[in-house]
């Protein structure tokens, strides 16, 4: 630490600053490049005189500094932060045909002729955590989880410490904005060496690295974050000023230019069988690899197409994830109990002698329902092949009868709810059973508040499935609208185990904050049969406001009347939909319920995705044949921008765009005063709103 007392500020200043450039070299070196130029001592060296000059002089700490690898003091909980553009997930497949498939869609949505290649980039899909990282002017100011794909926690003190994500980046061409996506994952020989220390500490072991990744990253303490060894591999990007142009694998470049780690084994395909042959190559290499993967993902490769084909529901059209085949094992079924949904449907469930599958202890799988017990003659005491589908869902793949036990029995599907006892109905070309008691059967209310609260519907945090339940048992929650004046029983819950002033005050706060959620929220916690995430964010963009979507669905009990007909023509909302989502609203009990709820927790009104178009909250039909785009990209593009399609004219209908052969629409539309768009005055009218 020679001549650190002599230094001045300005002097301390400028070593800090060389310190920080030189440090990150050598990380780059050692992790990036895996070409070290220095020892482990000489290195260690340059941290210690770091440390000891921030230590004299603390307010000269560089954002940038190496001292963030070890780690700050811990936080008392994490921040939202809600992403510029979405965190999607993926589409997933499992066979050669549906990536073939996919390339068959991409160019059937774009119009592609059979002269063009689609282009593809393959990469490992790495078993970690998502994480999206914000830099601005080449510096890294901030780095969030995934979440719910719009809104994560604010990790970013846990971030700094991995020594393979650059605090600041290199360059001469570096965006004024850019956010970074990858994986933070935890190599296999760490995971190993975590679990070995764990255990002598009397702690118990993680289950898998991706398990261990993802508790490391969200630790309070960022001093324990850094002691576990963390990696981070980038992939994609978010927001970027100015935009990227080229390809991906150009942007992929650019990303290992700027000082991130990229997949070595990340590829560029030129057609669809050098794609299927790196994941049989990526398949057989899997168990030597350092890290652990479930796949490969797919990425068409040029940015323009990946544009134009934007999003449907949450998953990008431009990329599909090719799934490993799900590890097996056998064991033994211990009994079958039926477990009651939200919906009322009755779920088998297998009971296990425990297993390790895949790295996991699984004691419960799936039998999905009486069909498939019959198909596979599924029997308590059999001996059955277990897996867990996609690496998650642990189910029964069949029975060795060669172990049955000789005094098996058949076994028998109860007609009657075994919670509430009410008859249980099976309603033709359906395979599941439902118990007909409603809200009167006690599993059906329970689980209907269990994902009320869950992160896809209205994520109160804090307030899960135990304190659900025991909320409902102690009868201080029987319906959602409850949820809100729980505050009044707080020396209720006070009274009860496992609650004190602090976690109370934090569940109050969780669910204040949560009292008003987007329309497409507050929708798909209704819990509607058949209306998930996607259906809810279709039918908010269609009614904008929750007064308009009551009002419209109550109106809907007229079969003969508009308010059926138009939302029978919402474009993605199927039969099946319509007919459940008016059932839901013909009960007297149901509309008094979600009454209720809005009263006390009103929805916002839906925010069309582009803001103010000339498209916003209009209604569109599309017909006839396209030249510049296909239909299925023109309906994509105007939904992006705020407008509603529909799939036949109505009175309520604001634009006809009608391409070659347009047909009776184009006279209908004549009739009832709709006006007509050509293919020229679209193109024209969308020109200058985005990308899409």
């Amino acid at each position: 630490m020679t001549g650190i007392a002599a230094l001045t500020r300005e002097q301390a200043a400028a070593e800090l600053e060389r310190l920080a450039a030189e440090i990150a070299r050598h990380d780059r070196l050692y992790h990036h490049d895996d070409r070290p130029e220095i020892s482990d001592g000489d290195y260690d060296a340059l941290g210690r005189r770091n440390h000891a000059i921030e230590t004299r002089f603390p307010d000269l700490m560089r954002a940038d500094s190496p001292s963030h690898r070890v780690g700050a003091a811990p936080s008392e909980a994490f921040d939202k932060v809600t992403h510029g553009r979405p965190m999607l997930s993926l589409g997933n497949a499992f066979e050669e045909d549906e990536i073939r498939e996919f390339v068959v869609r991409v160019r059937r949505f774009l119009g592609l002729g059979d002269d063009l290649t689609v282009d593809l980039v393959a990469e490992p899909k790495i078993d970690g955590l998502s994480a999206s990282l914000r830099y601005e002017s080449g510096q890294f100011i901030q780095g969030a989880t995934r979440g719910d794909g719009r809104i994560g926690e604010d990790i970013t003190v846990n971030l700094r410490t991995l020594r393979d994500l650059p605090l600041r980046l290199s360059g001469d061409d570096l965006p004024d904005l850019l956010e970074v996506r990858g994986e933070v994952y935890m190599a296999k020989s760490d995971f190993e060496a975590l679990n070995v220390q764990r255990l002598a500490d009397g702690e118990p072991p993680f289950a898998n690295p991706r398990n261990a990744a993802a508790g490391s990253l969200r630790l309070l303490d960022s001093k324990i974050t850094a002691a576990r060894n963390l990696h981070f591999f980038a992939y994609a990007w978010g927001d970027v000023t100015p935009p990227p142009s080229g390809s991906h694998w150009d942007m992929l470049e650019r990303f290992r230019r700027w000082g991130f780690t990229i997949n070595p084994r990340t590829r560029r395909c030129a057609d669809v069988d050098q794609a299927l042959a790196f994941y049989d190559e990526l398949a057989a290499a899997r168990a030597e690899l350092p890290y652990d993967i479930d796949g490969v993902v797919y990425k068409v490769d040029a940015l323009d197409w990946q544009d134009r084909l934007g999003m449907v529901a949450r998953a990008p059209r431009w990329a599909i994830a090719r799934k490993f085949p799900a590890e097996q094992a056998r064991t033994r079924i211990l009994a079958i109990d039926i477990q009651v949904g939200r919906t009322g449907a009755l779920t088998p469930v297998a009971r296990l002698q425990p297993v390790t599958v895949g790295g996991v202890v699984v004691s419960n799988a799936t039998l999905h329902n009486e069909d498939e017990i019959k198909r596979k003659d599924v029997r308590v005491g059999d001996t059955v092949v277990v897996q867990r589908a996609g690496d998650v869902i642990p189910q029964v793949v069949e029975v060795i009868l060669g172990r049955r036990p000789g005094e098996s029995e058949e076994y028998i599907f109860p007609q009657q709810c075994p919670v509430c006892g009410s008859t249980a109905e099976r309603e033709d070309g359906e395979a599941v059973w439902r118990c007909t008691g409603g809200l009167l059967c006690e599993a059906q209310a329970v689980e209907r508040l269990r994902h009320f609260v869950s992160r896809d519907a209205f994520d109160i945090e804090g307030l899960g499935e135990k304190q659900i339940e025991e909320f409902w048992r102690a009868g201080l929650i029987k319906e959602a609208a409850d949820i809100f004046s729980l505050e009044a029983h707080r020396a209720a819950i006070l009274e009860s185990s496992g609650w004190r002033e602090t976690s109370v005050n934090n569940l109050f706060q969780a669910i204040e904050a949560r009292r008003h959620v987007s329309l497409e929220r507050f929708i798909h916690a209704l819990g509607i049969r058949h209306v998930g995430e996607t259906t809810a964010r279709l039918l908010a963009g269609f009614y904008g406001t929750w007064e308009k979507f009551l009002e419209g669905a109550r109106a809907a009990q007229d079969r003969e009347g508009d308010a059926y007909v138009a939302l029978k023509e919402v474009d993605g909302i199927g039969p099946k939909m319509v007919e459940t989502l008016v059932d839901f609203f013909t009960d007297a009990e149901t509309i008094a319920m979600v009454t209720a709820l809005a009263e006390v927790a009103p929805p916002e009104d839906f925010e069309a995705p582009r803001g103010e178009t000339p498209l916003a909250d209009k209604t569109i039909v599309f017909t006839g044949s396209m030249e510049a785009m296909t239909r299925a990209e023109a309906k994509a593009r105007a939904k992006s921008l705020g407008a509603k399609v529909a799939g036949s004219i109505s009175k309520k209908t604001d634009y006809l765009v009608a391409g070659g052969g347009a047909g009776s629409k184009a006279a209908k539309a004549r009739d009832l005063g709709v006006t007509t768009l050509d293919e020229a005055e679209w193109l024209a009218m969308i020109a200058g709103e985005g990308d899409g």
